[in-house]
């Protein structure tokens, strides 16, 4: 846009050259006016695309409200709650309280804009048709044939009219600059980005380290972990306990380099996170979150985006969805691994919480050559006898890898090798199952609330 707004200037500008050259030998004053009489209408329209682009920045955030209120009162996830709940009018009195707004703010800029447009292209016109005036009277008086007041009227219309796109262009060059602005600023705000560390020698050890990590988020003085030091050799697995908010996934996105530390390093086989590259690093993981993406794809592609390159690879998605306990799933499907997910397009099949959550584990196993698997909660939505047979098959596939586990479910956290339990963003304990449990500390505690639930 902005490169074709360049070349109408230029096209424009050699248009009014040619005309200027004729115009200016017969009575350059006019010629003078004529585009002066032009100004009023650029300087007006500027003046309200940089009104129109303030309301719009100002108003974003209420935007954003307007498009979170829409998605809600649409999409499927939320239908359940807004129905139940009887929630549905006063959203939808919210909608169209903001939508009002916008448009009563719209209709008087847009009122405001047009009548100003139209007031001064009325005083471009009598100065046009001033000089058309004067060239008619020039002819009567015979100091003009007719050829010449035909030619010099064409000229005078073409020549204002080239001059006016001109004006135009450079005004949507200045509009356009203006949200170009507001790019740049995006751009320019500062994100997690890989720090300078010195180089140091690559030590032998096999696994992960965190040395004194901590971790806050910008704008924040709260840190989400701090004086986390923690060794997990090659091939053993590791748990992590703790309330909501301990930082148990802040400790994973630090582990696969989503975050960088603010404070102490984390190593992967000797080598900080920092210095690798990026591809070679996350390959390295096969990870499930707690709140893994419902992908409105086909059933294949929700499981083969977990491996991307070999996503037309039929038998490592077949193995992904067996190790993943989604075969019952496929075959249940109409259309099998073909089958359209979600309800977004049509024939789209809805899934329970528990097959969505088959899915996403099938997801994490396409990683085969991934050597360390996390799983953040992941048989949260399972009942009892599927959770087993997930971590029957989790227990076969982690032999020789390293595994990070979170979970709320004891019988799950105690298969562990290790068991890490953070509070407040510390490590407030660690050590093996019994040894935990002989310490009557907090794991203790929370194991025998657990437990008295199930006697």
């Amino acid at each position: 846009m902005l490169v074709a707004e360049n070349f109408q200037i230029i096209r424009s500008a050699l248009t009014l050259a040619g005309y200027a050259s004729l115009l200016l030998a017969f009575e350059p004053w006019m010629f003078a006016v004529v585009l002066a009489a032009a100004f009023p209408a650029f300087v007006s329209e500027t003046r309200f695309s940089a009104m129109a682009f303030r309301m719009r920045n100002w108003r974003s955030p209420d935007s954003r409200r307007l498009n979170y209120l829409e998605y809600v009162l649409a999409n499927d996830e939320h239908v359940k709650e807004v129905k139940l709940f009887g929630i549905g009018a006063t959203l939808l009195g919210r909608y169209e309280a903001l939508s009002q707004r916008f448009y009563e703010e719209d209709k008087r800029l847009a009122v405001r804009r047009t009548g100003w447009a139209y007031a001064l292209s009325v005083v471009s016109t009598l100065a046009f048709y001033g000089c058309y005036v004067v060239v008619v009277v020039a002819t009567v008086k015979q100091h003009l044939t007719l050829g010449d007041m035909t030619l010099y009227l064409v000229a005078f219309r073409q020549g204002q009219q080239s001059f006016q796109g001109i004006l135009t262009s450079v005004g949507s060059l200045y509009e356009h600059n203006l949200y170009m602005q507001n790019l740049f600023e995006y751009l320019a705000i500062p994100t997690f980005t890989p720090q300078s560390v010195d180089p140091e020698p690559i030590s032998p050890e096999e696994g992960v380290r965190f040395t004194d990590v901590g971790f806050r988020y910008p704008d924040s003085d709260k840190w989400a972990l701090r004086h986390v030091s923690v060794v997990i050799p090659k091939g053993q697995s590791l748990a992590l306990v703790g309330e909501n908010g301990a930082g148990k996934t802040t400790f994973i996105k630090l582990l696969t380099g989503l975050y960088q530390p603010s404070e102490g390093k984390v190593l992967l086989d000797g080598k900080d996170l920092r210095t690798w590259a990026t591809d070679d690093l996350r390959k390295r993981f096969g990870v499930i979150f707690q709140d893994f993406n419902q992908y409105q794809f086909l059933l294949r592609e929700n499981v083969g985006v977990g491996s991307v390159t070999d996503m037309a690879d039929e038998a490592r998605i077949g193995r992904a969805i067996e190790r993943g306990g989604a075969r019952e799933l496929v075959e249940g499907l109409r259309d099998g691994l073909d089958t359209q997910l979600g309800r977004w397009f049509k024939d789209g099949a809805e899934l329970s919480g528990g097959q969505w959550q088959k899915v996403a584990l099938s997801r994490a196993f396409m990683r085969e050559d991934a050597d360390v698997l996390i799983l953040d909660e992941p048989t949260a939505a399972l009942d009892a006898e599927a959770e087993h047979a997930v971590f029957q098959r989790f227990r076969e596939l982690s032999q020789g890898r390293t595994t990070i586990v979170i979970s709320h479910r004891f019988p799950t956290v105690r298969m562990a090798d290790h068991i890490i339990v953070l509070t407040g963003g510390s490590i407030a304990e660690e050590g093996t199952h019994d040894e935990l449990l002989a310490r009557k500390g907090r794991y203790a505690h929370l194991f025998t609330l657990q437990a008295a639930g199930y006697q």
